[in-house]
């Protein structure tokens, strides 16, 4: 295995509790000792949280919960989600680990969470990784008082894994590991879902194969996982041997190619068959515009809906399209389709829209049964109302159903991220 390790100085640092921890710099309390969650109580007590503080976590609050599933106590504060605020301290974070490295040695995982390369920064700084992660961590504090962890490793895979399983209980919230810790630390890991990269399906794929720990994975037969899983198992026995062959600035170098248009929306309370149809149409409205941009036709349309939690289940079904494209009431009529021969007058609450299977918009199939001065005209109007909202905002031109009660669109239009701003 010696000859596929790569020999870098990563860090990622992951932004303590982020949205919890923003919310009690606004305040200007300390968010290892309040009693916080972002969540927006006023919409129902399904409402999902987002964020919980460190000092709740420790009583044992999960941050991905609904607002029912909490303790009942009085002292809790709520905060109402304000996503730019968030992307504003964000923002703000990333200008400070710009001070350390260029932007090609930086990868943004997510809002709260970033990879940097330091190999080439510490002879300049005369610092060791160690020290380099502390002096990141504290600009942080000091300049935005937001807590952050950090997870240290030879390559990406091991830094976040350092960062996951051992920073957050750390005294200094920082980690450490090396190829060396992998029998020690990696191997141990079980459920092996608590490893980055691994999911509940895989998890019980290989329970099915008898691997319940990164240890039994690592020793399990490459060549039965490769014949199980293709590239994907042989990815999985490197990551269990701490192997990763991604360097961050090579990610720069690679565009990602959409393979697919989607929108998902959870439900605040229970909808029906005779008000679903009023959110499934302004959905895509939204799916079909996001085509156009990407410049794209669809032959394949997914719908997706699930039930009250109450009840459970739901469906999830596609059709696929004779002619590609991008035209709503094509698309919507084909989630109508959907919808009538498979919803069984359950309560819904959420609803998914996929479009996959696309081409280049000027893919042109001649079509004997459509009038295709009919789709020139719909593109163009349906362009030109993308162009009013891309320069007024969403709410400048919308349709006059919008204005019924069952309608979602005009709050959503307001949110960032499905989340008030």
């Amino acid at each position: 295995m010696k000859q596929y390790q790569i020999h870098k100085n990563i860090i990622c640092i992951d932004l303590k509790s982020f949205y919890a921890s923003v919310e009690c710099v606004l305040r200007g309390l300390n968010p290892f000792t309040t009693p916080l969650v972002v969540a927006d109580k006023s919409r129902s007590n399904g409402s999902v949280v987002l964020a919980v503080t460190p000092y709740l976590k420790r009583r044992g609050v999960k941050s991905r919960c609904r607002v029912y599933e909490l303790p009942s106590d009085p002292s809790i504060i709520f905060a109402k989600p304000r996503m730019k605020k968030y992307l504003e301290f964000s923002t703000r974070i990333i200008e400070i680990y710009l001070k350390y490295v260029s932007y090609e040695d930086m990868h943004i995982y997510s809002v709260d969470e970033v990879f940097l390369d330091l190999t080439s920064y510490l002879k300049m700084y005369n610092k060791t990784d160690v020290e380099m992660a502390e002096t990141i961590l504290k600009d942080i504090l000091e300049t935005t008082k937001i807590p952050a962890t950090c997870g240290i490793g030879p390559n990406m895979l091991l830094s976040k894994i350092a960062l996951d399983i051992e920073s957050k209980k750390s005294p200094t919230f920082i980690a450490k590991w090396t190829y060396d810790d992998v029998p020690s630390k990696l191997w141990t890991i079980s459920p092996i879902s608590k490893m980055w990269g691994i999911g509940r399906n895989m998890e019980r794929n290989l329970n099915r194969l008898g691997i319940f720990s990164i240890g039994d994975l690592a020793h399990y037969p490459l060549n039965k996982l490769q014949r199980y899983y293709g590239i994907m198992g042989e990815e999985l026995y490197h990551h269990a041997h701490g192997i990763d062959m991604s360097i961050i600035n090579e990610k720069l170098v690679y565009k990602p190619v959409s393979k697919s248009y989607g929108l998902g929306q959870t439900l605040f309370h229970d909808y029906y068959g005779d008000t679903v149809t009023q959110i499934i149409l302004e959905m895509t409205d939204e799916v079909t515009k996001r085509l156009r941009v990407g410049n794209k036709k669809a032959y394949t349309i997914n719908l997706g809906i699930s039930y009250s939690k109450e009840l459970g289940g739901g469906f999830n079904r596609q059709m696929t399209l004779t002619f590609p494209t991008n035209n709503e009431s094509e698309i919507y009529n084909a989630c109508i389709s959907l919808f009538d021969e498979f919803y069984n007058g359950s309560p819904i609450r959420k609803v998914t829209i996929r479009v996959t299977n696309l081409v280049e918009e000027y893919f042109v199939q001649l079509n004997l049964f459509k009038d295709m001065n009919k789709v020139i005209i719909d593109h163009k109007l349906h362009s030109s109302i993308d162009n009013i909202k891309f320069k007024y905002g969403k709410n400048a031109a919308l349709r006059a159903s919008s204005l019924l009660k069952n309608s979602t669109v005009k709050a959503r239009n307001t949110m960032v991220g499905g989340h008030n701003g």
